[in-house]
């Protein structure tokens, strides 16, 4: 599937600001589920703007901005070919053993109740049909809330609610893998699909020996397929945050995102 993705990230400030910094991860990846076509990114501002890869193999960029400035936009846009991989993230970057991925975060420490509940869900004996069990047990357990979460929230404090946006959902299914001794971790991204809300999107993945790192998305309760586009991964939501900022003066600052993505038989926006 051929997948457009525009994002455009609006930074403003209460008073003008001395300077301006923001990391980004932002730029997807090359592997057996998705080829990158072209992408670019645009900064309205003179700038400085380093591109690297993180600690976890994802492409990231720094960006330097000095003041004065009221706003700071920036746009990201470009083509990805996808493929059905049942989910199987194969030929991605790895700079870690799986096992790194039990360390639990405060973001994905799993409770007692998330404990007892995981061990209820996965029955089955083997690694995968656990994790299957489990991401659809989660999907049925817990209310989706459409859009993009407005900031990071414990795995604990989502499953006692009962209710969280996609990546609370993702924190929740990663600490209840961990809790079963299985690595997992973050994966953040966008989803082409109508039902989905915001086309920003996050997920996880699970890793399953002789298979390798394996997506389960708990607002589908089914694995991720060809229609959704894969950025970053890490231990949580932090670690893979689409854009990290901070400033130098300015006072408090407001954020708009305006994301599209678009495939040949039809488009589907959101705006937050």
């Amino acid at each position: 599937m051929h997948i457009r993705i525009r994002r455009e990230t609006i930074f403003r400030y209460a008073e003008p600001v001395k300077a301006a910094i923001q990391k980004l991860a932002l730029t997807p990846r090359n592997y057996d589920g998705q080829h990158v076509l072209d992408w670019r990114i645009d900064v309205d501002r003179d700038c400085r703007l380093r591109a690297c890869e993180d600690a976890f193999g994802n492409v990231a960029h720094s960006i330097y901005v000095d003041g004065p400035l009221e706003a700071l936009t920036t746009v990201v846009e470009g083509s990805v070919e996808t493929f059905d991989t049942a989910g199987v993230a194969r030929g991605a970057i790895e700079r870690f053993p799986p096992e790194l991925y039990l360390r639990e975060t405060p973001l994905t420490e799993a409770d007692q109740a998330i404990c007892d509940f995981a061990l209820a869900a996965a029955r089955p004996s083997d690694t995968l049909s656990k994790l299957h069990a489990l991401v659809g047990a989660l999907h049925e357990a817990l209310v989706v809330e459409e859009g993009a979460a407005s900031g990071a929230v414990a795995a604990a404090d989502v499953f006692a609610r009962r209710r969280g946006a996609a990546q609370d959902l993702a924190h929740v299914f990663i600490a209840g893998a961990r809790s079963l001794d299985i690595p997992a971790r973050y994966v953040s991204g966008y989803a082409l699909r109508p039902d989905a809300g915001a086309a920003i999107h996050a997920w996880a993945e699970a890793h399953v020996a002789g298979l390798g790192w394996v997506g389960f998305d708990s607002t589908r309760g089914a694995s991720p397929d060809e229609s959704y586009v894969r950025v970053a991964v890490a231990l949580d939501h932090l670690g893979a945050a689409p854009v990290r900022a901070a400033h130098s003066g300015g006072g408090e600052e407001t954020t708009e995102v305006k994301v599209s993505v678009a495939r040949a038989q039809g488009q589907f926006q959101s705006q937050s």
